[in-house]
């Protein structure tokens, strides 16, 4: 399985834009899911050309929430005639759902289900906004991605843990911690141990006081991220 952070306001791969907001593709038995859309389709579709993506294997689009720069690139990617089945909160405006379907299949999600085999949703968290995270299995553990993590980092991963058998390998993703205190950073990286999280990629709104303070509790286990990072996991 590969993941490939497409869009992010964090630089990595230096071909590629920044731009606040979060997307990234996993490519898993030929399938692939695109994560969240970014905040400008222009940049989307550029990032994906850089790195060799055909926006037309896209097969699955999963939108984490509602905010503009999780959704904005959507537009475009189905204006090029892209037709993946699209994932969103039940929660999201009729008026949106009605655009998307205008154009392709949607899906609306309620509570935590199956996607594809062995890739799931959370389902609904939260109020406000409404979120949903994915949670891949894999012969190492789940792997959890989050857009921003509104309804709190560490709820997202403990719904997580309760819709697979096995342990949290991975979480990557924006985790909204940007402005929040040490203190409670802290305790969201104890909260981590606790659950067993094996490994980190915090990126998007997570913060640099954030980051900097997962990077020194994980140690080679803590994954620098940014647009254009490649994560390879066995399946």
């Amino acid at each position: 399985m590969i993941i490939t952070v497409v869009y992010d306001n964090n630089a990595y791969d230096p071909r590629l834009q920044t731009s606040w907001g979060f997307g990234c593709v996993i490519e898993r038995d030929g399938t692939a899911v695109l994560f969240d859309t970014g905040g400008d389709g222009a940049i989307l579709l550029s990032n994906m050309a850089a790195l060799g993506f055909d926006p037309r294997v896209v097969d699955i689009v999963v939108l984490s929430h509602i905010h503009g720069d999780h959704t904005g690139g959507l537009g475009d990617l189905l204006d090029m005639g892209v037709r993946p089945t699209v994932y969103v909160p039940k929660s999201f405006p009729a008026s949106l759902k009605t655009q998307v379907e205008a154009m392709t299949t949607l899906q609306e999600v309620a509570g935590p289900q199956e996607i594809l085999p062995g890739i799931y949703t959370t389902g609904q968290m939260g109020t406000n906004p409404v979120e949903q995270a994915l949670v891949i299995e894999t012969s190492q553990g789940l792997v959890v991605i989050t857009g921003c993590a509104h309804p709190g980092i560490v709820e997202m991963v403990r719904r997580a843990g309760q819709i697979g058998e096995s342990g949290v390998y991975l979480v990557l993703g924006g985790f909204h911690l940007g402005g929040v205190s040490s203190h409670r950073v802290a305790d969201i990286i104890a909260a981590f141990r606790e659950m067993g999280v094996q490994k980190v990629a915090p990126c998007h709104c997570t913060g640099d006081q954030a980051v900097s303070m997962f990077a020194a509790e994980y140690g080679e286990d803590f994954i620098q991220n940014g647009v254009g990072r490649v994560l390879e996991i066995k399946p």
